[in-house]
């Protein structure tokens, strides 16, 4: 029996976030442990007059890839995936698998090496995406491996998952909708700023230059849940040092103790506690690697505990995140790498954030109370 709660996470996706519409073309996707929420999915892009199909795919299947096929098979570029991606008006995206660490044995050059593979299908999504040709989102189908990860037991993650995306609400579309509004008025004011510093006592001191760049308002149309803003940071003007409050995870590796340092938009030192050689390959998989595609605020206060998911730890409220690796076009950052590593810092005990010299944040709150609150 399905879990009621998965329709209507599956009416907010469909009809909030991504607006099917008659005739769309509605990519799914996700591995075999979510088909429950892959079926309601369907079903319910049918009603809303689209045209679904289903790609679901064994976890082993990623990983027998990168253990057993060649350079020339790991770095392929499939031109049906690029075709899907170039032709498709919708893409819904599950997140879940029976094996979070399934990748963890695979030798870093390698994922690196499947980075460039998707490097065109990347960059293809972004570009579509940002000229708004493509809706896509992704959302947690709350699965025994991820509440591990997040330590709770499986009834507790799946309340943690609703509850994040403000389902726990008798409307939680109007609940978003309130949150754009906090949120846009955030994004006005960062707006023709020039320059945002985020410092913190664990030693943190970043600056970033930001003139001319576009804040996006994250109001739940694409990652679901949401809650955040960001932009695409000045690509030579990133100063100073960041430590990363929790482990970073990519591509099923974990890097905890991050530790980066900045002069002129890129990395010139790195290190961490455990998982520093995955790091160093991902930094150096390509020239983009070690530069900063967005910066970004976490505004969702319903989100309160990391659980080495970066769909809901990004978000956060009280935190920020640098991303090492592509930029998203629509926020008018020019970088452009295999890489889009999300990497989250802690503002709750402590930190600061001045924009332009002003402090807008104290504590992981914000100063102006319109902006996004704890509920």
């Amino acid at each position: 029996m399905r879990d009621p709660r998965y329709q209507k996470l599956a009416d907010v996706v469909v009809n909030y976030c991504t607006g099917v519409k008659e005739g769309d073309l509605v990519r799914l996707t996700g591995s075999a442990i979510t088909e429950p929420l892959l079926v309601q999915l369907y079903e319910t892009v049918l009603a809303a007059g689209g045209n679904p199909f289903i790609q679901m795919a064994p976890d082993e299947c990623a990983e027998l890839l990168l253990s057993e096929g060649t350079d020339e098979q790991v770095r392929f570029e499939n031109p049906i995936t690029q075709f899907e991606i170039e032709n498709i008006d919708v893409s819904i995206s599950l997140f879940g698998s029976s094996n979070t660490k399934i990748l963890s044995g695979i030798d870093p050059d390698r994922q690196a090496l499947r980075s460039q593979g998707r490097k065109k299908y990347f960059d293809t999504f972004l570009k579509r995406a940002a000229n708004h040709e493509l809706r896509w989102c992704g959302t947690q189908f709350p699965c025994l491996s991820n509440a591990q990860d997040a330590e709770m037991s499986l009834k507790d993650y799946e309340d943690f998952v609703f509850k994040a995306g403000l389902l726990h609400l008798d409307d939680p579309v109007a609940a978003w909708k309130e949150l754009s509004i906090r949120q846009q008025r955030l994004t006005d004011y960062l707006n023709g700023k020039s320059e945002i510093r985020f410092v913190t006592p664990q030693g943190t001191d970043l600056t970033l230059a930001v003139e001319d760049r576009i804040w996006i308002n994250c109001d739940g149309r694409e990652n679901f849940p949401d809650g955040e803003v960001f932009t695409g940071p000045i690509e030579t003007a990133t100063q100073g040092i960041v430590n990363y409050s929790f482990p970073a995870v990519h591509g099923g590796r974990e890097v905890d103790g991050i530790r980066l340092e900045f002069k002129d938009g890129k990395v010139v030192d790195a290190s961490a506690t455990r998982g520093e050689e995955f790091l160093m390959s991902m930094l150096d998989q390509d020239a983009g690697g070690r530069i900063l595609g967005e910066i970004a605020i976490g505004t969702n206060y319903h989100i309160t505990k990391y659980t080495k998911n970066v769909l809901f730890d990004e978000k956060i409220g009280g935190t920020f995140h640098a991303a090492v690796g592509a930029s998203y076009p629509e926020s008018g950052g020019k970088n452009e790498s295999g890489l889009h590593w999300d990497m989250v810092c802690d503002l709750r005990q402590g930190g600061q954030i001045f924009v332009d010299g002003e402090l807008i944040s104290e504590n992981g709150l914000f100063l102006d109370e319109t902006w996004p609150v704890q509920p």
